[in-house]
């Protein structure tokens, strides 16, 4: 049967504009492009909205030249060891074993810059190097294959995150102090990586001190040696009170310790503190001042956590590669006159 005229034009056109949206959605690979596998309702930039940052992927264990790495939601990622250089897109990095996508700021030992990344994929597949950077993240940082460097990770705003995932760099970060450069380059192993995690918990960190991330608190496989602390790994056996020795007390222990929120109180007015970090939860606030032996003062709905007071700036700088070295990499200097 024949057609009208109209009728098979239009047919035409219509098979014409199928045949072109399918090779569109190819594109030159033969594959789907992301905008045209994008699901039903969503934009077709929706790879650079905040949905792209979830769900995040671990995977299994893998194995590199006999070493496992495991794969985990660490948030308190912190370690020292080399970049490697690989072909990835935009401003982004592989990792061995955190999550995909997260978010790191990579510090070089060599400048002290520093530049945040989107962690997008595993590797580098070699034991000697910590981090893969794309061309774009390596040339940001100025770095090469080999250089020293710090990976953080972090938890950037959004605008932030943005930026990253549209494959652009985000804004740029202050440069890291070089006498702390100095203190995190003498935690560089020949080879490798090594973490920057204290032995001792940090004010989110509840689990005591030497105790497996995992929250283990059994007892050494191999003994402890007086004067010195355990190897990572090991947590310390909780003390026996039914066999415990009590303390010998003198006269002066006797005396009442001034608690930090009454050390607070005392003449800073003439010198130079250190600012570890603001907190909204006081407990928080009293056991990172415990931890840097400093003391808390509250300011609105804030407990300040300080330290000092110091009489010169040089002594507070001194004073401020310790604490930014026990964690709180935030600390600053600030003057009380």
């Amino acid at each position: 049967m024949r057609l009208p005229g109209d009728v098979r034009l239009g047919a035409l056109a219509a098979l014409s504009f199928v045949l072109l949206t399918g090779c569109g959605a190819a594109g030159s690979s033969g594959y789907p492009s992301a905008a045209a596998i994008a699901p039903s309702g969503q934009a077709s930039d929706a790879r650079f909205g905040p949905a792209a940052d979830y769900p995040m992927v671990l995977g299994d264990p893998f194995t590199i030249d006999g070493e496992t790495y495991t794969p985990s939601d660490t948030l308190n990622y912190d370690r020292v060891g080399y970049a490697a250089l690989d072909q990835g897109e935009g401003v982004t990095a592989a990792s061995k074993t955190l999550p995909l996508p997260s978010y790191v700021e990579v510090t070089s030992l060599v400048t002290g810059k520093t530049i945040l990344v989107r962690v997008e994929r595993r590797g580098p597949m070699t034991n000697a190097r910590l981090i893969a950077l794309s061309p774009d993240a390596a040339s940001q940082l100025a770095v090469s294959d080999g250089t020293p460097v710090r990976v953080r990770r972090v938890n950037p705003p959004e605008v932030e995150r943005a930026e990253l995932r549209s494959g652009r760099p985000a804004g740029e970060r202050l440069e890291t102090p070089k006498s702390l450069v100095e203190v995190l380059k003498r935690k560089l192993p020949p080879n490798g990586e090594a973490s920057l995690r204290s032995a001792a918990a940090t004010p989110a960190d509840p689990v005591p001190a030497y105790a497996k991330s995992s929250g283990e608190t059994n007892a050494p496989k191999k003994p402890l040696v007086a004067g010195k602390a355990p190897a990572e790994g090991y947590a310390l056996k909780p003390l026996d009170k039914s066999t415990a020795v009590p303390p010998v007390t003198s006269p002066s222990a006797t005396k009442p310790k001034t608690t930090v929120d009454e050390k607070s109180k005392a003449d800073v007015s003439d010198g130079f503190l250190i600012q570890a970090g603001a907190f909204s939860v006081k407990s928080n606030a009293d056991r990172a001042a415990r931890s840097v032996g400093g003391f808390v003062t509250r300011s609105g709905n804030l407990y300040l956590v300080r330290s000092g007071p110091y009489r010169t700036r040089g002594q507070a700088e001194a004073a401020l590669v310790k604490v930014r070295a026990a964690g709180y990499s935030d600390a600053r200097v600030i003057s009380t006159s």
